[in-house]
């Protein structure tokens, strides 16, 4: 069993979320590892990369964008204006 651990820190040096894992497998990890060696990057970067895809998946739906949708419906916002609001939050 590996306990993992990751701390990071902005180019800024401002502090981020460290998280640790415990009880994971061995072959968990070096199935991470393996993922890691194939995708270029260290072992942290790969646990990263896994946990940004698990909490923000391909076609979820920004509260923005779901806002500014329920203003079209109801008459709030024009095609023009919401092009406006999704280009500024790019």
């Amino acid at each position: 069993m590996f306990a993992l651990w990751c701390h990071c820190n902005t180019l800024e040096g401002d502090q981020v979320a460290s998280v640790t894992v415990r009880n994971l497998s061995d072959e968990d990890y070096g199935a991470i590892q393996v993922q890691a060696v194939q995708h270029g990057r260290s072992t942290e970067a790969e646990i990263r990369d896994i946990l940004e895809r698990a909490v923000k998946p391909d076609g979820r739906v920004k509260l923005g964008s779901y806002l500014a949708s329920i203003g079209r419906e109801l008459g709030g916002l024009t095609d023009e204006e919401h092009a406006l609001f999704e280009r500024g939050h790019r």
